[in-house]
């Protein structure tokens, strides 16, 4: 592990010349295994300096020790780590269940995998095992992936919030293929045991993979919870529901808010006010990279614009990037070409008022990391930290051999139209990881936590993995609104200021 250096770029520089210098604060590096999940941070230890956890494992269907990791924040040295028989790819959501003031960590993945886990020592405290309900009209569904789970409101009365959450997708289905499809099931956990409250199917039988939303709406005595259907190449939905109805375990009177044929609903949709009236707005990319933003008040459309010849796994971030209204704008990738064999990445920005794509590039191959956001100059307009992959684009995204591959992290400036290196590497990869950002040990100064995998070969093989840490030059002004995978981490949401829902 290197406890400091040098980054061979000028990073950030751009942006400002200060006294502070941007530097690697620290590496860590691990053989073996990779990961697909995104990390994110909670002070674990005690030490007042946030900490890092993030899934991981060897390659599919192969046991690893090393299936969630937890990093000191200050030093990256493994602070604990539990084992997982498949890869761990959620992002772990935080929430003190056993109050020793310790955030505890929840965190799921394939062959399914779900757990809670202490975030002082890493040790187990429920675990869901799929083979007790083999004969459950419903949750013997509940035998593939889990999703992000998002904490909801106490729900049995304990004073502990609980936890909601999709199981979905068999890994082992072929495209195009609509047998051994199965339905997703929406499942709400008690969150300080593992009992489950309340499960039902989605309404139309079909899988699911999109990490779900809750949020409660000004004036609501409900909460509202949005979740999707079908696959990259599978028909599916766009989901409107209410808590108390997943409560009751039926969900069939749901409303289809959206829908898409020949694909689905994968990247998770944000929930963010654009129409100006108080009220959370939904905004969702299908698979097929149709944005469609739907009015909170009335679940009616308010825009919808198509990305043409593209596809989208990849979730937006949100930001102010357009430096002309209030209203929050979005930015995510989209994937040229068709699944399995995307040939190319496009970085778009759409104007939240009107849809209207306002910024278009095209850097780098196909990968379904997505972006955080900051304003990094201090000019009134944020930017946008994206990971990036260079190699030869026609060879498709899952050709067995990649001779020679770069992993790029930028900085997108979207007032000056110009891109800011902070780091370049070869023969390393990111396909999946989405970067944090944050003030990672109360300094005022903004550090970035980013992970990249050793390539030689094709793109889905892990062969070990590193964890970096930037201590950059710039000052944190402001909270970090969008700084890890879906901004908002593991939340229920209540509205917020300036249009973003509030963090818990």
């Amino acid at each position: 592990m290197r406890t400091s250096g040098w980054l061979p770029l000028l990073v950030l520089l751009v942006f400002s010349c200060a006294r502070k210098k941007t530097e690697l604060a620290w590496e860590v590096n691990f053989p073996v295994i990779g990961s697909l999940s995104s990390p994110r941070a909670a002070d674990l230890n005690g030490d007042g300096v946030l900490d890092i956890v993030l899934g991981a494992g060897r390659n599919e269907y192969q046991h690893s020790t090393q299936g969630v990791l937890a990093l000191d924040g200050a030093t990256g040295a493994v602070l604990w780590e539990q084992e997982a028989d498949d890869q761990v790819y959620g992002s772990p959501t935080f929430y003190d269940i056993n109050s020793d003031g310790t955030p505890d960590v929840f965190i799921g993945g394939r062959s399914p995998y779900l757990r809670a886990l202490d975030g002082k020592t890493g040790k187990v405290i429920w675990a869901y095992n799929h083979e007790q309900y083999a004969d459950h009209p419903v949750l013997r569904y509940a035998r593939f992936s889990f999703q992000n789970s998002v904490l909801v409101p106490d729900q049995n009365g304990d004073g502990i919030d609980d936890l909601f959450i999709v199981n979905g997708g068999n890994p082992k289905a072929p495209p195009y293929d609509e047998s051994d499809r199965y339905p997703g099931v929406l499942m709400v956990f008690d969150a300080r045991t593992g009992t489950i409250l309340a499960a039902d199917t989605v309404p139309d039988g079909k899988e699911s993979y999109m990490a779900p939303l809750c949020f409660r709406q000004p004036g609501a005595t409900d909460y509202t919870i949005v979740f999707g259907t079908g696959g990259e190449t599978i028909d599916g939905r766009l989901y409107v529901t209410t808590l108390s109805d997943l409560m009751k375990s039926n969900v069939s009177s749901a409303k289809a808010v959206v829908m898409e044929t020949g694909h689905g609903f994968i990247a998770p949709p944000v929930a963010v006010d654009i129409t100006g009236d108080g009220f959370l707005d939904i905004i969702a990319i299908s698979h097929a990279s149709t944005v469609t933003a739907i009015d909170g008040k009335t679940l009616q459309h308010v825009w919808q614009q198509k990305i043409e010849g593209t596809e989208c796994s990849n979730s937006f971030a949100i930001g102010y990037f357009a430096g002309n209204d209030d209203t929050p704008d979005l930015f995510t990738f989209v994937s040229k070409g068709e699944w399995p064999n995307n040939t190319g990445t496009i970085e778009v920005m759409l104007n939240g008022k009107n849809g209207e794509i306002a910024y278009r590039a095209e850097m780098g191959c196909t990968g379904f990391s997505s972006p955080v956001v900051y304003d990094l100059n201090k000019d009134g307009v944020d930017e946008a930290i994206i990971s990036i992959n260079e190699f030869d684009c026609s060879l498709g995204f899952v050709e067995a051999t990649i001779p020679q591959i770069q992993n790029r992290l930028l900085a997108v400036d979207f007032r000056r139209g110009s891109i800011q290196p902070i780091d370049e590497s070869q023969g390393v990869k990111n396909i999946f990881t989405t970067p944090w950002i944050g003030d990672i040990d109360d300094d005022g100064y903004l550090d970035i936590v980013y992970c990249q995998y050793y390539s030689r070969g094709g793109l889905l093989v892990f062969l070990g993995m590193r964890v970096r840490r930037i201590s950059t030059h710039i000052k944190a002004r402001q909270p970090v609104i969008w700084g890890a995978y879906r901004g908002v981490m593991g939340c229920f949401w209540e509205s917020g200021d300036r249009g973003f829902p509030s963090d818990c």
